[in-house]
C-alpha cells in the first residue's frame, strides 16, 4: 500500500518545486523513500546535496533528523538536511537498506573502495541487473591515513549513495587490511558487515630464506606440546581436496608451522573477542596476502584446517598468489604457474566451505578467465584505486591545465608513495605532461608507469598544502568531481563495467 506521504512528495518532485530558499539545482528521482511518517529524497542545491524530509512535526523521524532549515511547503511541515554523520545514522536507524549486511560464503562480491567518497553511484549503477553483491565501503587503515577520512565517513558516503541510486537489494561494509584488535572493534561499533583481518604482521617471512637444516632448528626450539600437536594431526598425513592431494613432509610442515604459527593465536584473539560476541553474522575474511612469497598449498590447507579446529568459520580467504598483483596495471608473472596453483586454491576453498578473494583485483583482466573458470561465481573480487584514476581521467577532459600540475606534484612525490606500495614504475618511461598537448594528456591514464605515478601518490594530491597551510588541489578537485557527477559515473561504468563484463561472462562459462 501506498504511504499518504508518496503522492505528495512524488508531484513535489516532479514539479521541481524548490523546498529550500536556497536555489535547489535538481532533485534524485531514485532516492525517493517513504514510511508512515515521512516522505524523504534528495536533492542538489548549490551548497551540495541534502536531504529533504516532509513530514509530522511530532513524528519521531521528523523530530530525529536535524536540520538546517525548517519551513512548510503548501501548509506540509519539511526540513532540509545536511547528509551528516548524525543523519546518516538516523537514516541507517529507520531504512534498513542504507544498512551494511553480510554476503556469506556463495555469493559474487566485489569491494568497490571509495578513496573519495563520491564514486558509489557510479558503482551501483554500474552493477544493476548484475547479481553481484557490491561491498561500498572498503578502505584500509592506511589508505584512510593518506586521505584523511574516518570509517565513519566511508561508510556514510555508502549510505547516502544507496538512497541516492534507490538501490535497496543490499551493500556490505569492508573493515579491510585491519591488524590491531582496536581497528576491529572500531569497524564493527559502527556496523560493518565485514572484517578483513591482516595478518602480515605475524607471519614470519624470514623462514622462506632459510636453508632446510635451518628451519629444523628453529622448528627445534617450539614447546613440545605444540610440535606434538601439529606432528599428529599433519605430519606424513595427505589430504585430498576435491581430487587433489596434500602432503605434508617434516619440512613442509616445519616451515609451515614457523611462519605461520604465530597468526593462529591472534587470529583466535580476534575472532573470540570480537566477531563471535556479535549479534549479527559477519563476513570473516583472512588475509595472507601481504607477504613476500605466495602461499604455499601447504600453508593454506593449515591454515584453514586450524581455523576449522577452532570453530572459526572463513567466509574468505585472501592468499598470496604467485606473480605480481601490483596496483593499477594488469598482471604480471607466468599464468601457466598462476592456474596450476590458483586450481589448488581453489579446491582448498571449496573444501572448507569459503570462497577465495582476489585483492587488488583492479584491472587483473589476464587472470580473469583463470578466476572465472575454476570458481564459477563464488569468489569476491577487491578493486580500489581503479576510480581513483578514473575520477582524474574527469579532470583531464575538464581541466587539462590543472590536471597538469597534478603530474607534476605526483612527480614530486613518488619517492614518498613508494615507500608505501610495491611497484615497478619507470619514471623515465612517463611523458613531461607539460610537453604534451590536450588532446594527448589522457593517454598518461592508460600507460602503465603513469597509471602507477598517479596511483600511488593519491594520499599527497588529496591533502598536501601550500605555505599558508591551504590545501593544492583537494578543493578544486572536489569542485570539479561535483560539477561533473554524471561524467564521473559514465567513466566508472565503463571502467569497472569492463570489469564485471569480464568476469561475469567467464564464470558463466566455468
Amino acid at each position: 500500500m501506498k504511504n499518504a506521504w508518496e503522492p505528495f512528495a512524488t508531484q513535489l518532485i516532479g514539479s521541481g518545486y524548490a523546498c529550500s530558499a536556497e536555489k535547489q539545482e535538481g532533485v534524485y528521482q531514485d532516492s525517493l523513500v517513504v514510511n508512515a511518517e515521512a516522505a524523504l529524497f534528495l536533492t542538489r542545491t548549490q551548497s551540495g546535496k541534502k536531504l529533504i524530509v516532509l513530514g509530522r512535526k511530532e513524528s519521531s523521524l521528523f523530530t530525529d533528523i536535524v536540520a538546517e532549515e525548517t519551513g512548510n511547503i503548501l501548509d506540509v511541515p519539511y526540513k532540509v538536511a545536511a547528509l551528516s554523520h548524525p543523519n546518516a545514522v538516523t537514516m541507517r536507524n529507520y531504512f534498513p537498506f542504507m544498512k551494511p549486511v553480510p554476503f556469506g560464503r556463495e555469493s559474487f562480491s566485489m569491494g568497490l573502495g571509495d578513496r573519495l567518497g563520491i564514486a558509489s553511484p557510479g558503482h551501483l549503477r554500474c552493477l544493476k541487473g548484475t547479481q553481484i553483491r557490491p561491498v561500498l565501503a572498503q578502505q584500509s587503515i592506511r589508505e584512510l591515513t593518506l586521505t584523511e577520512r574516518t570509517y565513519k565517513d566511508v561508510l556514510d558516503a555508502a549510505s547516502w549513495a544507496v538512497l541516492q541510486e534507490g538501490f535497496h537489494e543490499g551493500f556490505g561494509a569492508d573493515g579491510d587490511h585491519l591488524k590491531k584488535p582496536e581497528e576491529v572493534k572500531m569497524a564493527l561499533d559502527l556496523g560493518y558487515s565485514m572484517i578483513t583481518l591482516d595478518c602480515s604482521e605475524k607471519i614470519d617471512n624470514t623462514v622462506n630464506a632459510l636453508s632446510a637444516s635451518e628451519v629444523a632448528q628453529q622448528y627445534a626450539k617450539l614447546a613440545p606440546a605444540l610440535k606434538q600437536e601439529m606432528e599428529s594431526e599433519y605430519l606424513g598425513k595427505t589430504f585430498l581436496v576435491g581430487k587433489i592431494p596434500i602432503t605434508f613432509d617434516a619440512e613442509s610442515l616445519q616451515r609451515t608451522v614457523l611462519t605461520y604459527g604465530a597468526t593462529l593465536a591472534f587470529i583466535k584473539e580476534i575472532h573470540t573477542t570480537f566477531i563471535a560476541p556479535r549479534a549479527a553474522e559477519i563476513d570473516f575474511e583472512l588475509s595472507i596476502d601481504e607477504t613476500e612469497t605466495p602461499t604455499t598449498a601447504e600453508a593454506h590447507y593449515f591454515m584453514a584446517a586450524e581455523m576449522k579446529k577452532a570453530g572459526i568459520e572463513l567466509t574468505s580467504v585472501a592468499p598470496r598468489f604467485c606473480g605480481e598483483f601490483q596496483k593499477a596495471i594488469d598482471y604480471i608473472g607466468d599464468l601457466a604457474q598462476f592456474e596450476a596453483e590458483f586450481v589448488v586454491h581453489s579446491a582448498i576453498a571449496d573444501h572448507f566451505g569459503y570462497r577465495l578473494s582476489i585483492h587488488s583485483g583492479s584491472d587483473k583482466f589476464k587472470v580473469f578467465p583463470i578466476i572465472g573458470k575454476y570458481t564459477g561465481g563464488r569468489v569476491h573480487v577487491k578493486t580500489a584505486g581503479t576510480n581513483w584514476l578514473e575520477a582524474l581521467r574527469v579532470v583531464c577532459r575538464v581541466d587539462p591545465g590543472f590536471f597538469r600540475k597534478i603530474c607534476a606534484h605526483s612527480r614530486m612525490r613518488f619517492p614518498d608513495a613508494a615507500k608505501f606500495y610495491h611497484v615497478t614504475t619507470d619514471l623515465k618511461k612517463i611523458p613531461d605532461a607539460e610537453t604534451l598537448p590536450d588532446a594527448a594528456l589522457e593517454r598518461m591514464l592508460n600507460e602503465e608507469d603513469a597509471r602507477q605515478l598517479l596511483h600511488i601518490t593519491y594520499g599527497y594530491i588529496l591533502t598536501d598544502k601550500d605555505a599558508q597551510g591551504a590545501p593544492l588541489f583537494r578543493e578544486r578537485l572536489y569542485q570539479l568531481w561535483d560539477e561533473n557527477e554524471d561524467a564521473y559515473a559514465d567513466v566508472l561504468i565503463k571502467h569497472i563495467g569492463h570489469h564485471v563484463k569480464t568476469l561475469k561472462s567467464l564464470m558463466n562459462k566455468g
